[in-house]
């Protein structure tokens, strides 16, 4: 006799309900978020301006193109310094600022009206923006480019819907900043008190890891804290003739061209070639100029070589007038091409380099020969040049 045991029946599954998150934190609350709201509009305001000042100086109008100032010398090494050193400052209050508003972006129900889904979508293209902006700059800085598109174009076209977002979110959000502005404004004075001295420390806490930030980073750009550029991608003295180097000879396909072989065309009215040794013959000009990239890293260095406008006036250009184009011996890269305005070509600071610190250049630094000018971009510094033309 077989003995079985009797089938139970199955209880049915019932899945968890979904309950939206709840959120008790005593920090999640409109003081805290106007507090840090105040500081990362700042930041990202002086990225904005410092960005155009970077991006027109790469890519000018042509109304603008021949009108662009030279001086200060140090103009643009200080801008695009103050711009990664801004956005990477930026990066901790970003988080704070959503680590304080977070709760909101689960409430619930999510959309209650139609002015209330307006106002979460605007939220949504505010915090991708942002997010968007720091993390493509942070990764060009280092210049790694995991992602299929260009980034100047892209980053730039962003920083206007990034604006555009901050703009209509203080707009909207108006009478809630203004209640929660200070200590003793009124909405303020309604959040319980014993919150404040954690919030002092939170706060205390946030302008302690931006300036942390800030030291071990903008020595890259401040040389006199150099010493402390422990976490920036570049020291401003390492690299062949202590200088750093962003796109080296090897990245450019470019060989050292043998001093017989290489030759200086410069196309205008009356065209001619020059070979190393009659451009080391031509007067000679010397200038302290910094190198200063987008990446945020500059250096003061002693150029000597040619003055640019006496081998435009050699070449029947005229002097304040005539724009140059630039041609480099590299065989791939968006800048082997540059053009230059009048203002720049004809300032007596414009060289085409030969040396650097009194030293022939090296390769990496564009040997033979190399543009260096008072307040571009590095991306505009051309090295490796082997043409002139006269626009």
């Amino acid at each position: 006799m077989t003995f079985r045991m009797p089938r139970l029946p199955r209880p049915a599954f019932r899945p968890p309900p979904v309950r939206p998150p709840t959120f008790t934190g005593p920090l999640h609350d409109a003081r805290t978020a106007t507090a840090v709201g105040r500081w990362l509009g700042a930041a990202f305001g002086v990225c904005l301006v410092t960005g155009l000042v970077s991006h027109y100086l790469q890519r000018p109008p042509d109304w603008l193109a021949d009108r662009l100032p030279t001086r200060p010398v140090w103009g643009y090494a200080f801008t695009q310094g103050l711009h990664v050193a801004t956005g990477l400052a930026a990066i901790v209050l970003l988080l704070v600022k959503l680590w304080a508003v977070y709760p909101r972006l689960f409430v619930w129900p999510p959309v209650r009206s139609v002015r209330h889904a307006l106002e979460r979508l605007s939220v949504a293209v505010l915090v991708a923006s942002a997010v968007f902006e720091v993390l493509t700059g942070l990764l060009n800085i280092v210049e790694w480019y995991p992602w299929p598109f260009s980034f100047v174009p892209v980053h730039f076209a962003v920083a206007w819907v990034a604006t555009g977002s901050i703009l209509l979110h203080i707009a909207v959000k108006a009478p809630e900043i203004r209640d929660h502005w200070g200590r003793r404004s009124a909405g303020t004075g309604t959040l319980p008190a014993r919150d404040a001295v954690d919030r002092r420390s939170l706060l205390l806490a946030t302008g302690a890891a931006v300036g942390v930030v800030t030291l071990t980073t903008v020595g890259q750009s401040f040389t006199p804290l150099a010493a402390l550029d422990l976490l920036a991608p570049r020291h401003p003295d390492h690299g062949p003739q202590g200088l750093p180097v962003n796109r080296t000879a090897a990245a450019a396909g470019v060989t050292a061209p043998g001093p017989a072989g290489w030759r200086l065309e410069v196309v205008g009215p009356r065209p001619y070639v020059l070979d190393l040794a009659a451009l080391r013959a031509m007067p000679r000009a010397g200038a302290r100029l910094p190198i200063a990239c987008v990446e945020g890293w500059s250096v003061d260095a002693d150029w000597g070589g040619v003055r640019l406008r006496d081998l435009i006036g050699r070449a029947g250009g005229r002097p304040g007038r005539d724009a140059v184009r630039v041609t480099s011996l590299e065989v791939r890269g968006a800048y082997r091409v540059m053009e230059m305005g009048a203002e720049y070509a004809d300032d007596p600071l414009t060289l085409l380099a030969l040396t650097l610190g009194g030293q022939p250049l090296t390769l990496d630094h564009g040997f033979p020969a190399r543009i260096i000018a008072p307040g571009r971009p590095g991306v505009l510094q051309t090295k490796w040049v082997h043409r002139l033309e006269v626009l």
